[in-house]
Parts: C-alpha cells; sequence; structure tokens
C-alpha cells in the first residue's frame, strides 16, 4: 500500500516536473516585472485617491505573483495542448512534452484545470481578503483570452498582437487588483501597457521565424509566414519604434518615475537594437540571446527601475 502510494507520488512529482520543464515557468520573468510595476504605480498614485496600507500592500503583491504564474501556467498548457498534433509534425517541437510522449493530453488537461483553478481563487482571494470584486469579475474572460491564443494562429497574422495584448494586460490586471480606480487617472500605466503589446508582439514576430516553412505547409498565419523573413523584420523593427516611445511617453508623463527608470528606458531600447542586429548577423541561430535572454532582462530592468523610482521618490 505505502509502496503504490510512493509510486503514484513519484509519478505525479515526475509528471509535474516535465510539465513545468516544457513550459518552461522561468519565462513568467517578460511580464511579471511589469505586473509589479503596475501594481506599485497604481498603490502610490501622484494624488492618492485612498490609504493602502503596508498590510494590504504586501497581500497585494503575494496574490499577483501567484495569479501571474497560474495565468501563464494555464495559458501555456491550453497551447500545448491545443497545438500537439502541429508541434508533432514542427522538427523543432516534437521533442516537446506532449508530442514526444513524456505525458499525456490527460495530464495536461489536469494542469491546466488546476492551474485555472488556482489563478480564479486568487481572484476571490482579492475579494475575500482586500474586498475587492473587479479580479473575480475580469477572471473568467481574461482566463479565456489566454488560453485562445494558439486559435488565433488559425485565423490572422494578428496572432502576435493577440499574444502581446495577453501579456499587456499584466500592469493593468494588477493596478486593478490593488487600486482599480487609478486606471482613470494615470495615463503612464497605459502607456507602459502599450510598450508591452508592442514588445511581446515585436518578439514573437522573431520568434515565429523559425516556423516559417512549417507554418505555410500547416496553414498557419503569422507575420513571417504571410510576408516573408524581411517583412516579418520591419513589422518586428516597427512595433519596437513604438514599444520605445510608449516607454519614454509614459516616463515623461508619471513625475515619480525619474533618473532610474529614464536610465532603464534607455538601456531597454538599446537591448532591443542589440536584439535586431542579432538577428540580422545570425538569423534564428541565435534564439536563445535575440528572444530569451535579452527580452528577460528588458522586463526585469525596466520593472526594477520603475519600483526603485515609486519607492524612493
Amino acid at each position: 500500500m505505502s509502496t503504490s502510494s510512493a509510486d503514484i507520488s513519484t509519478g505525479l512529482l515526475g509528471r509535474s516536473l516535465i510539465l513545468a520543464r516544457d513550459i518552461k515557468l522561468s519565462h513568467s520573468v517578460f511580464a511579471l516585472p511589469f505586473a509589479l510595476l503596475g501594481l506599485f504605480m497604481a498603490a502610490w498614485p501622484a494624488a492618492p485617491l485612498s490609504s493602502v496600507t503596508v498590510e494590504h500592500l504586501g497581500i497585494s503583491i503575494l496574490l499577483v505573483v501567484i495569479a501571474m504564474v497560474a495565468a501563464r501556467t494555464a495559458a501555456m498548457l491550453a497551447n500545448r495542448w491545443l497545438d500537439h498534433d502541429i508541434d508533432s509534425r514542427n522538427p523543432r517541437t516534437a521533442g516537446r512534452a506532449l508530442p514526444s510522449g513524456k505525458t499525456n493530453p490527460q495530464t495536461v488537461l489536469a494542469g491546466l484545470a488546476v492551474s485555472a483553478a488556482v489563478f480564479l481563487l486568487t481572484c476571490l482571494l482579492f475579494l475575500i481578503l482586500l474586498g475587492n470584486w473587479w479580479p473575480l469579475i475580469l477572471g473568467f474572460p481574461v482566463l479565456a483570452w489566454l488560453c485562445l491564443y494558439p486559435l488565433l494562429k488559425r485565423m490572422t497574422w494578428a496572432c502576435h498582437l493577440w499574444l502581446g495584448a495577453s501579456l499587456a494586460m499584466s500592469p493593468l490586471a494588477a493596478a486593478i487588483a490593488v487600486q482599480p480606480e487609478t486606471l482613470m487617472h494615470q495615463p503612464a500605466l497605459w502607456l507602459l501597457s502599450g510598450m508591452v503589446l508592442c514588445w511581446v508582439a515585436g518578439f514573437d514576430v522573431i520568434y515565429a521565424l523559425q516556423d516559417v516553412d512549417v507554418d505555410r505547409q500547416e496553414g498557419l498565419h503569422s507575420i513571417p509566414s504571410t510576408f516573408g523573413f524581411n517583412g516579418a523584420l520591419w513589422f518586428s523593427r516597427i512595433l519596437h519604434v513604438i514599444a520605445g516611445a510608449c516607454l519614454i511617453l509614459a516616463w515623461s508623463l508619471d513625475q515619480r518615475l525619474g533618473g532610474v527608470f529614464l536610465a532603464a528606458c534607455i538601456a531597454a531600447c538599446l537591448l532591443l537594437v542589440i536584439e535586431h542586429l542579432t538577428v540580422r548577423r545570425w538569423g534564428t541561430s541565435r534564439m536563445a540571446l535575440t528572444f530569451f535572454t535579452l527580452n528577460g532582462v528588458v522586463s526585469c530592468i525596466l520593472g526594477a527601475a520603475g519600483v526603485i523610482d515609486l519607492a524612493t521618490g
């Protein structure tokens, strides 16, 4: 009996670790810093709309982190389940957990259900602990938006913008969770969200360069498969220029964002230039650098710099 229980436990742990590695939980770093920055921008508005206690701020930070990780996990598992047939025919993705047989659809769906439940429970906790209805009201539509992204690739090349909008929700959602009324008074929050949308859509276009041939064979839509390699690079460049402009505008409109955030904005723009120069020079062979490392650094420095300015200003 104990041996059987141990086997079950080990098997469950093993499958969970396989799924965690497959969906790369560490990539939550793309959106989480912006969620925390949005939270702090809402918690300490320039003209306070209501007081936010240190205790409430701590609870909000914890709940936002849990909600962000759970929502991303649900979205990635939905992606893996909806795309597993296509992934099995793509040499780049055939080694993923589901198409390679390391796990099965039932396990992925179970993980999706658990992640979705954790996310919605966290939304409920905002009501129970902080008296804020909005996360619970918006939780279902937000979760649906995040999980439906794979279907967009079957319909339109604008799917990259849908993905960008999914991550762009992070600063706005965090602000709503801690102080909903600030969205009416802080245009910098909306500009920050616009920056995330264009930044993510731009680097997702670069990432999609790896799958041009497969996308065309499968009848999937993407900017690279529709407009070709050079056309896709121009789309990405334009999106990243807009992202940089949104950043500078956000800095100029929010007096609490000072020199630290401005320096981070300049550094982030330089990193995006390096990203495009890398793709131009080496194509998709340096994707670990162009997609993961550089963009992870962009999100971390902007989030950290913004929080520092807000906390010390």
